[in-house]
């Protein structure tokens, strides 16, 4: 069982060995300007510059920040180019230059930065990545509304559309990502003082972008891009190195979603339960050979409630199987999930023992994953609703006798 994958063996060979002639990308990630990205950056540069690496500052934004200017000294600082644009002449990172000297290490600040018309690539980014082909290390900065998956959302919490950004690519194939944090009442404090822009800039910033509300929400999802990022390399490890058994680092929970009827309340549960414990959720349905026999309007079903899944914020997947439950197990094991979720089943006696039902068969196999059964309303019950008393399908009739003691009736035949 435990057994590597062949091909997952080679493909993590042939990665390692792309990897090996490759320069490394560290990303220092933050919330908004201000932060300390680029002090981090060089600070981490000079230890390493310390231990004998050959180091350059490519290009380093310091504002006119006197502390994270000082930091500049001593270090080897290239240059800037000179591209003419419109009448005037602009400092533009010197790629050709930087490819020319190539240092084992190079500070490129402002990873999202939109180069100069007239420039090799339009944006740094690019520039990034030709020195990276070179075997070049880069150290470099970014901030969260930077990243192209987050910049509608970052719209819509600050009011402000950014125009620059970074393919969530580039972040998630970076080699290390370190979080520079500063909670927003110390930001605020370090704008006020001067120490972020110039004291007309800093008042006009507070008063916009850098409200106290748009900085929590900024800094909220710097931390869960990050620990996104965190839990990418645990799944990736635990791919490479064959473990099966559950980490519980992190409340992920999946949910089994069916060809039934009850399939919208049960990816509503579901939704409920996430939420109530702010995990990530994915919504999976396996599509076995028996499944695939049904008719279409069962399958568009199951379609609706994938579909309703993702409106509700989960990631949907489809498994391809002839045993639901190791399909549903073994994606489980991949994925690191927490909590399996399934709808509990109403039936009862025959039909139960007939035909088990999968929360059942799950629970048999599930080993370290937790599992959480969510019922659905019986259908004797919602009979019961619709009809009278008297003549409840499903009910047993109890006759009044003389002495005003309820029986049971007379029933007829034999047992």
């Amino acid at each position: 069982m435990n057994r590597p994958d062949p091909d997952a063996l080679l493909d993590r060979l042939q990665r390692e060995e792309a990897e090996s002639q490759r320069g490394r990308l560290k990303i220092f990630f933050g919330a908004s300007a201000g932060v300390g990205k680029t002090y981090a950056m060089l600070q981490a540069a000079r230890r390493r510059a310390d231990e004998g690496i050959d180091v350059v500052v490519g290009i380093a934004e310091t504002h006119r920040r006197i502390e994270t200017a000082a930091l500049l000294d001593g270090l080897d600082v290239l240059p800037l180019a000179q591209i003419d644009y419109r009448g005037r002449r602009l400092g533009e990172f010197d790629l050709d230059a930087a490819l020319a000297r190539k240092p084992q290490l190079i500070l490129v600040d402002e990873l999202a930065h939109s180069n100069v018309h007239g420039a090799r690539h339009l944006k740094r980014w690019q520039d990034v990545h030709e020195l990276l082909d070179a075997g070049i290390d880069v150290y470099t900065t970014v901030n969260v509304q930077h990243l192209e998956s987050l910049n509608d959302v970052v719209g819509q919490i600050t009011g402000i559309r950014v125009w620059e950004t970074v393919p969530d690519r580039v972040f998630d194939g970076a080699d290390d990502v370190t979080l520079v944090d500063l909670p927003a009442a110390e930001l605020l404090d370090r704008m006020r003082d001067g120490k972020v822009y110039l004291p007309q800039q800093a008042e006009r910033a507070v008063r916009n972008f850098f409200r106290k509300g748009n900085l929590i929400a900024l800094r909220e999802l710097a931390l869960r891009r990050t620990a996104d990022r965190v839990d990418a390399q645990m799944r990736e490890y635990r791919a490479d190195q064959s473990i099966q058994r559950i980490w519980q680092a992190r409340d992920r929970l999946l949910v089994c979603v069916g060809p039934g009827p009850d399939a919208p309340m049960l990816v509503r549960g579901a939704a409920r339960l996430a939420a109530s414990l702010r995990a990530d959720w994915i919504a999976v349905y396996v599509d076995t050979p028996k499944l695939q026999r049904l008719p279409d309007a069962r399958r568009e079903r199951t379609l609706n409630a994938l579909k309703l899944a993702a409106e509700l914020g989960a990631e949907t997947a489809t498994l391809a199987g002839n045993d639901a439950v190791a399909a549903l197990i073994g994606y489980a094991r991949v994925r690191n999930v927490s909590k399996l979720v399934a709808g509990a089943s109403s039936r009862s006696g025959f039909t139960r023992w007939l035909r088990r039902p999968l929360g059942e068969r799950i629970a048999e196999r599930a080993g370290d994953l937790d599992l959480t059964l969510i019922g659905a309303p019986r259908e004797s019950d919602a009979s019961v609703r619709r009809s009278t008393p008297a003549q409840a399908p499903g009910a047993t009739r109890w006759a009044p006798s003389a002495s005003g003691v309820r029986r049971p009736p007379r029933m007829a035949g034999r047992w």
